[in-house]
């Protein structure tokens, strides 16, 4: 069976924000809508997505600027949906290392298609024998971090080294346990089995 996807949906304009929702829904994914940057941060704490549908304009800062970070902590692939045209504009997007542009007012039927062109590309990225490989489970920045705890890295060690709070990386190992189906009350036999699993 399919893993479901996420997919973060950034957008100030409620009526934009709710209509993608429910039309990704439809489809099947797994959503995580965020109006401002701030809250796009916080839904990060709890849960990563696959990919991330992003405007620019925000009420707390740029889209562009946010996906630098984005793309960064987790390398997830983003379609720019915005209301800035203009080919500069477009451009600065696709050179800041976005996937995809698209413009609004958009097509709903091209916004479906896009999405799930890139969500094919994610899947594509990622190896296809899984039984084999139980890495090919993880996220790329999941799996640095597994690497990193399975060399015996305290938590604080691997924030500074993948840029993330030591808090994160709580939460990031929490779901690579859970994904890689490693359950131990002890924190060190956690530890222990994970490098079991990547073969460390």
């Amino acid at each position: 069976m399919n893993k479901r996807k996420i997919v973060l949906l950034l957008e100030d304009n409620i009526k934009i924000l709710d209509l993608n929702r429910r039309i990704l829904e439809k489809d099947g994914c797994m959503v995580i809508t965020a109006k401002t940057i701030a809250e796009a941060r916080e839904r990060l704490e709890i849960l990563i997505p696959d990919i991330a549908v992003l405007d620019i304009m925000l009420p707390d800062g740029s889209g562009l600027d946010f996906f630098a970070e984005l793309h960064e902590k987790y390398d997830i692939p983003a379609l720019f949906l915005t209301a800035k045209a203009e080919h500069d504009d477009i451009i600065a997007g696709l050179s800041a290392g976005g996937n995809d542009y698209m413009t609004k007012p958009y097509n709903i039927d091209e916004f479906r298609l896009r999405v799930a062109a890139l969500l094919r590309l994610v899947n594509s990225a990622r190896p296809h024998n899984s039984h084999n490989c139980p890495s090919s489970l993880l996220l790329p920045k999941e799996l640095n971090i597994a690497l990193l705890a399975a060399e015996g890295m305290r938590n604080k060690e691997i924030g500074e080294k993948v840029y993330l709070s030591e808090s994160r990386v709580k939460t990031c190992l929490s779901i690579i346990y859970r994904k890689l189906k490693i359950s131990n009350n002890n924190s060190k036999g956690k530890r222990l089995m994970l490098a079991g699993v990547l073969g460390k």
